[in-house]
């Protein structure tokens, strides 16, 4: 039988190897700030998929938010292929889909447990109480939701992993290779879009930000292999989640405003400390050449 703090744990990381995975890719391409903006524009769809099923679980909240992630995309290119800078492009897309999110929800939802608080900064203490009975085990519905989510990203990114690999370091290539470089794209970005939704009740769309990018950039100042910064980034985001939990028993503060801090702290010690990348490493090899220079004068 696992216990509460289990269920956390578990939960915790799950959030960040499945966001690190993601967010693997979304740093070689160069799309961190699209993280910002599908994190606070799957808002949107989960209203709307509230609002037909009138229910907060089930598989049409990952539906709602792939597809609003899906849009988010859509009109991001289209502003930026008309002229619109890519980044004044990103946000004016997810600051007008996200208030329009937040103004049905103080609208139209009512008195559900679905409030722009709960969004934001999600709350992961609570997640061990709504639970789901599946082969006699009771398990948390979003730990279970993760697993599902887990699976999938994990699933794609194996059956498409030198398709994606091509197309994060040179996409010009892959598109005269005759690779579907368009249909690609937005699949990559549904995932992130269903990785962003299941991760709401854990983290919040705030701090699911720090999920999908800190982790992955600090597995970036430590490897040039792909499948290797794959691994790091979702280790360092499992690493963050149950570190950060045991920093907020603690110092008795938020859940998940720790483990985004544990990314940040582990995108430290990756600066000052990786072997390539790092400062540390940086400023030994000028001194060492210094010292080997003056060994064979």
């Amino acid at each position: 039988m696992i216990s509460y703090e289990g269920w956390i744990l578990i939960t915790g990381a799950l959030v960040g190897m499945t966001c690190g995975i993601v967010g693997a890719y979304l740093i070689l391409r160069r799309m961190a700030m699209m993280a910002d903006a599908i994190s606070h524009t799957v808002l949107l769809g989960i209203v709307l998929a509230f609002l037909v099923t009138q229910r907060l679980d089930g598989i049409h909240m990952l539906i709602g938010a792939a597809l609003a992630g899906l849009l988010t995309t859509f009109l991001v290119q289209w502003f930026h292929s008309k002229g619109v800078q890519h980044d004044a492009s990103i946000g004016v897309v997810f600051t007008s889909l996200f208030a329009i999110g937040v103004i049905l929800i103080s609208t139209s939802v009512g008195n559900v447990h679905l409030d722009v608080q709960h969004t934001l900064m999600g709350e992961i203490a609570f997640i061990p109480f709504n639970t789901t009975n599946l082969f006699g085990l009771e398990i948390p519905v979003a730990t279970l939701m993760l697993v599902v989510v887990f699976v999938i990203v994990l699933g794609f990114i194996l059956l498409l992993y030198k398709e994606w690999k091509l197309l994060a370091f040179d996409a010009g290539l892959a598109l005269s290779l005759g690779l579907p470089v368009l249909f690609l794209h937005y699949l990559f970005m549904g995932l992130v879009s269903i990785t962003t939704v299941a991760s709401f009740d854990a983290v919040g769309a705030i701090m699911v930000v720090a999920m999908l990018v800190t982790p992955a950039a600090s597995a970036y100042l430590w490897t040039e292999r792909l499948s290797v910064m794959i691994m790091l980034s979702a280790s360092f985001g499992a690493l963050s989640a149950i570190s950060g939990y045991y920093v907020a028993y603690w110092i008795d503060s938020s859940i998940s405003g720790s483990m985004a801090m544990m990314t940040g702290v582990v995108f430290l010690l990756s600066f000052l400390f990786s072997p390539t990348h790092g400062l540390v490493a940086k400023w030994i090899r000028p001194n060492k050449k210094k010292n080997d220079e003056k060994a064979h004068a």
